[in-house]
């Protein structure tokens, strides 16, 4: 292939072009999966490079938009009331769109968060804009490394300024994953995995967070669910809502990961030495360091194997489960995490030894805590389990993934399933029926 072919990419049989800071992103991406211990030669992981260069360079496009390319063209006259008692239209009413859906990659850690948007404005000179660009506004801001005060105060200044209405409010409802280290995630079966804030910004007539329009968006906020009082006072300078800058530095053994994510920041058009950004290389590779490849699994099959109870008879047997164990792992194609709840269900009589949540949880966790599939982590927890759990056993797995919502499609709300029979629960569709009822509805 020439050099002018490197950016091409054979997409469903068609060359497409490739933005240019990709194959530079590529390349640190296969420093990241080497120094996981990982073959970047496996089959699960030859594409991760392109994909998690493709996904990074489409989540932060806003580096690359101009507001007036979106608001130009988009205000159309709109009158008030023809009597000068009260305010609508074109000319002083309140418009609000709210529950506008985003994903923003946090500065401080590159792992996506959650942005669920609403604006409001006072339009002014009897003159509105088309309601699409509020959001396609709130998306170019959206989509570059970002912290939830600064995002809203980058969505609010970029309205007023391109529409030059009375006022500008915005507010912000922020989810970000908390992902735990490998320690903490098997410790503390009940951890949170959410941080979540709510901001507010505001210009013109909304500048004064007491003034009575204020008052008005807020209110009409309550509808969806905004808790008026959590909104986050724009005074206020916490900006420690990222669960990774509790994270201390790492060492300089690390360096060649290190510069790889540095680089990684200037290929997005950034610049690493930002204060904002200077920690961010730390805290990416101590999180991805929690899916080091080691031999866990080895060591927990030398643990666990042949547990079984001598004294085991199949008579009088039942369906025994343990629902709801929880779970975080990290997508190898994508290098973004996913987590959920596993259910397992197994045959067994009063007379075996009922197997204890915590020996099924310290399963489920050894092979979350790698760079996996879902599909292939059902398999591997249904395999260990029929080792000392009997050849009869079914488990399914629920989970949320990042990559899921936060690139591509963008599947807000979705989820997977995935499941594994072995044994009986494989050939009897009554049994696995059985089970299958008893799984309580979640989350997920």
């Amino acid at each position: 292939m020439g050099v002018e072919d490197c950016n091409l990419e054979l997409e469903n049989g068609v060359n497409v072009e490739l933005n240019p800071e990709i194959p530079g992103i590529e390349e640190a991406v296969r420093v990241l999966l080497q120094g996981l211990g990982e073959d970047i030669n496996r089959e699960g992981l030859r594409k991760t490079p392109l994909r998690v260069a493709k996904a990074l360079s489409e989540g932060t496009r806003g580096y690359k938009q101009e507001v007036n390319d979106i608001v130009s063209g988009a205000l159309f006259p709109e009158s008030g009331l023809e009597s000068k008692a009260g305010s609508a239209g074109g000319a002083g009413g309140l418009v609000i769109v709210r529950d506008l859906d985003f994903f923003s990659y946090c500065e401080s850690c590159l792992l996506p968060f959650q942005v669920k948007c609403h604006v409001g404005y006072v339009p002014s000179f009897q003159r509105v804009v088309g309601l699409s660009k509020l959001s396609r506004v709130a998306e170019v801001f959206a989509k570059r490394l970002q912290e939830p005060h600064r995002l809203a105060n980058e969505i609010c200044s970029a309205l007023q300024l391109s529409i030059n209405p009375t006022g500008v409010a915005v507010v912000l409802q922020c989810s970000h994953i908390h992902f735990p280290n490998s320690q903490s995630a098997l410790l503390d079966p009940n951890h949170q995995g959410w941080m979540k804030i709510l901001v507010s910004s505001g210009s013109g007539v909304f500048d004064d967070e007491k003034a009575d329009i204020w008052t008005d968006f807020l209110c009409l906020m309550r509808f969806k669910g905004v808790n008026v009082e959590d909104v986050q006072s724009r005074c206020s300078d916490d900006k420690s809502w990222c669960p990774s800058q509790t994270i201390c530095k790492i060492g300089p053994s690390d360096s060649e990961m290190l510069d790889a994510v540095s680089s990684i920041l200037s290929s997005l058009g950034e610049d690493p030495s930002r204060e904002e950004l200077v920690e961010t290389p730390a805290r990416f590779v101590k999180w991805l360091m929690n899916f080091e490849n080691s031999k866990l699994d080895m060591k927990l099959n030398g643990t666990v194997r042949n547990k079984r109870d001598p004294d085991y008879s199949s008579n009088e047997e039942h369906i025994y489960s343990e629902l709801n164990i929880p779970f975080w792992s990290q997508c190898e194609h994508h290098l973004l995490p996913f987590h959920g709840v596993t259910h397992v269900g197994y045959y067994g009589s009063s007379r075996m030894n009922t197997v204890g949540k915590s020996l099924l949880q310290s399963i489920v966790h050894f092979y979350g805590f790698k760079l996996q599939v879902q599909e292939r982590l059902t398999r591997q927890i249904a395999e260990i389990a029929s080792s000392f759990l009997g050849e009869d056993v079914i488990v399914v797995v629920e989970a949320n993934h990042t990559c899921m919502i936060s690139r591509g499609i963008e599947k807000l709300g979705s989820s997977t399933a995935t499941i594994a029979v072995l044994g009986r629960f494989a050939t009897d569709p009554t049994a696995r029926a059985k089970f299958l009822q008893i799984i309580p509805n979640s989350s997920f």
